[in-house]
This record gives C-alpha cells, structure tokens and sequence, in this order.
C-alpha cells in the first residue's frame, strides 16, 4: 500500500513540475525574443541616399525601388534635358516631384542650369552654364547673381510641388571654391559633397566599371554616416546603373544592419536646416 502511494505520488510530481514547464517556456521564449533596452536598431549606422538629375531616364524605377524598400533619400535638383524631350523642372514633371514629397524624401538645388565653376581669379568667379540660353558660355558671376541661380531651382520646384527645399545644395561635379561655398551660406545653401566610397559611378564607363564591380564596391565599403551620390539617368552609360545596382544594393547593406534617412537627419546638416533662413537678397548679373 506505501508503495503505491509512492508511485502514485511520484507520478503526480513529475506531471505537476510538466505543467509548470509548459507555462514557463513560452514567456520564457518571447521574452528572449524581445530587444533589450538599449539595443541598436541599426547595428551597422545610418547612411545618406542623394541623388542627381541628370537625363531622368531611372526616374521612376528608382523611386519605386526606394518606395518599396520604406527608404527615404534626398535629390538635388537642375533643369536638365530628358529622354522625354522635355527638362527635369518642366511642370510635365510636377506628378512625379509631387510624389516623392508625399514619400517624405528631401530636396535641394543643383543649381538651375547646372552651372559648373571654371575659375577664381582675382575675387572674380568665373562659371559655365551647361543647360539655358547661355550653355557652354563662361560668364562672371557676383554674388547675388550666383544666389539667384540657387534659388531658381528651389522657385521652380516650390511652384509645381508647393513644398520647400531644404537649404542644401550640391555643386555640378562638386566644384566649389571658398568664395563659392560663402556665397551660397550668405542666402542660406549649405554645400553637400559626398563620401569616396559613397561615389556609386553611375556616371562611369559601364565597359571599364560594370554593374557588378560598382555593387561590391559599394557592399564593401560604405560606413555609417556616409553620403552616398547616384543619378536619376546618365546618357553616356551604355548599361544603366539603377536597373542592375540598386535593389540589390539596398537589400545587401539592410542585410549588413544599416538604416537610412535623409540629410533633414544628418548630424552636419540638421541644425543648419532647422535654423531661420535670411530673407531674399536682390538679383545679380549671369
């Protein structure tokens, strides 16, 4: 009879104590599957996505590639021809500027007729329109006038959008000179480069850089914080670069941890946009 009792009373331990597992392991699994306080989201850093004009031609290829992966980037903007025979500020543009505002991407200005810096001589800065009535023609520019050029681009893109630039720019070829870049700050542009290994050469001979070797360049060498520069078209590459690079891209460095946002985050540039801008200034010779 003892030791019935015992085996009875053994049995009924050992069924009681695999309950008790039962209802332990389950917490016990989601709450090793929620982040610790504290932990990065981003393991790998945040990096900068900008984009150019150019001829357009990977416009919308490339917006729907960024919508897809909830990646927010920041395009600067001129007026440049397009493989629609029109120009990227022409209002035929306006639906697709409109919905890349309503993605909250940021913009700045390219300058209006992508205007390249040749020369400073003697306080004299000398530039070359590559697009408008004066292409391909030096002209001395004053300050007034360089900042008219600036603000066109943000003029042009506020009509047809009704949204702002932010107060950023980028050179044509990143050309810029210290008066240039002092100009610009005076009627509120602050100049926005971009890291060596944040060049992504869609710019670049596609037979001497294919797609392939511009994409592992890039896996291998972007670190957060980095700003990185692409087009939205170039005419000269016989492969395009966005229909090859950028989903892959973009899904092997979310792969590695990195996150992405626009240069309205960036560290360099956040209190620079958020600070009041200086009213307009007066127009100056082109």
């Amino acid at each position: 009879m003892d030791d019935t009792r015992a085996s009875r009373s053994g049995r009924l331990g050992r069924l009681l104590a695999a309950l008790a597992l039962a209802c332990v392991l389950p917490s016990a699994l989601q709450a090793a599957d929620v982040p610790k306080p504290g932990a990065k989201a981003c393991p790998a850093g945040t990096l900068y996505l900008t984009f150019d004009t150019g001829s357009m031609s990977q416009a919308q290829l490339i917006a729907d590639t960024l919508r897809r992966h909830h990646i927010r980037a920041t395009f600067f903007l001129a007026n440049e021809p397009t493989v629609r025979q029109d120009s990227s500020l022409d209002p035929s543009w306006a639906p697709y500027w409109k919905s890349l505002v309503a993605d909250g991407h940021a913009f700045g200005t390219h300058t209006f007729d992508h205007v390249y810096l040749r020369s400073v001589h003697a306080g004299h800065v000398t530039m070359r329109p590559q697009f408008g009535t004066q292409a391909g023609k030096d002209m001395v520019m004053d300050a007034a006038g360089f900042c008219q050029e600036l603000r066109r681009s943000a003029d042009a893109f506020h009509g047809m959008t009704g949204a702002a630039m932010v107060p950023l720019w980028r050179a044509p070829g990143g050309r810029t000179a210290p008066q240039t870049v002092q100009w610009a700050e005076q009627c509120g542009f602050r100049h926005v480069g971009w890291a060596p290994a944040g060049f992504l050469g869609d710019e670049l001979s596609s037979d001497r850089y294919p797609n392939a070797a511009l994409l592992e360049r890039a896996l291998a060498n972007l670190r957060d914080g980095d700003i990185t520069m692409a087009h939205l078209g170039i005419w000269s590459r016989k492969d395009p670069w966005a229909p090859g690079v950028l989903e892959p891209l973009l899904a092997g460095l979310e792969r590695k941890g990195f996150c992405f946002a626009t240069l309205r985050e960036h560290p360099a540039y956040r209190d620079w946009i958020a600070r009041p801008q200086p009213v307009g200034q007066k127009e100056g010779r082109r």
